[in-house]
């Protein structure tokens, strides 16, 4: 069932949202080589509980940190702790942010220092791949289109679509339907009703895009240790368009 929000519902989610947005510029600034991604996960925490939010991943299912730090081959959910970020490492971090009795979703992966050509395009086309699976998307668009644009444009680069995991929908729940894939067949899928929230997270990588969980549970990395990149945003669909809340 997708949660279709009331303009007031949506204004709540506005608060959540500016949160993560200026969180992951806060980190921008300050991530640097040297730092461990524990340190990352502090400054996250801090800052969303300075904004008078609560961070959403903490805690949930049990998972023990303030923000998903996922470093080169790690797709998703990498866990904070004592690994040291380097000069030349791609770090996505994502996060969520609750206040107003709604949750703020989005994520971006940065470059640390001098990057290889191969990362670099990497991240470039992972944020690329989200601006082109929102194109042309407004109330009454098959779902599956998002998925099919985002395929499009990461294999046409040359590199492939994460399927284990996929974007969603966001609202007093940090998830809520529909799934949200990143692969699709056009002009397939739900018809996405004016009011209804989702987060589109590209999740691509160099290499293949089959992955396997570490052992502790969350830790996810692409089979062949390749690197992945993800750029997450939560988007409230209009009937003329889109409304990006985390940007």
């Amino acid at each position: 069932m997708i949660f279709v929000k009331s303009e007031e519902e949506i204004d709540l989610m506005r608060e959540p949202n500016r949160i993560v947005r200026d969180c992951l510029g806060f980190v921008e600034k300050n991530i640097a080589a040297g730092m461990t991604t524990g340190d990352v996960d502090a400054l996250v925490y801090s800052f969303i509980k300075d904004n008078g939010a609560e961070p959403s991943c903490l805690g949930y299912c049990g998972y023990p940190a303030s923000a998903c730090i996922s470093v080169n081959d790690t797709v998703v959910h990498g866990i904070p702790g004592d690994r040291v970020i380097e000069e030349g490492d791609i770090v996505s971090v994502d996060l969520c942010a609750y206040k107003n009795g709604f949750h703020g979703d989005g994520a971006r992966t940065f470059r640390i220092g001098k990057v290889s050509a191969e990362r670099d395009k990497l991240v470039r086309v992972t944020e690329e791949c989200f601006f082109k699976g929102i194109e042309g998307l407004k109330a009454g668009a098959p779902l599956y289109d998002i998925g099919y644009r985002v395929q499009r444009h990461a294999e046409a680069n040359g590199f492939s679509v994460i399927r284990a995991y996929t974007g969603h929908g966001i609202g007093r729940e940090m998830h809520e339907d529909p799934s949200v894939p990143n692969f699709g067949r056009r002009g397939t899928g739900v018809r996405l009703p004016s009011g209804c929230v989702i987060c589109v997270e590209p999740m691509i990588a160099c290499g293949t895009w089959r992955v396997k969980v570490l052992p502790d549970g969350w830790t996810a990395v692409t089979q062949d240790g390749k690197s992945a990149a993800h750029y997450e945003n939560t988007v409230v669909v209009r009937e003329d368009g889109v409304e990006i809340l985390t940007l």
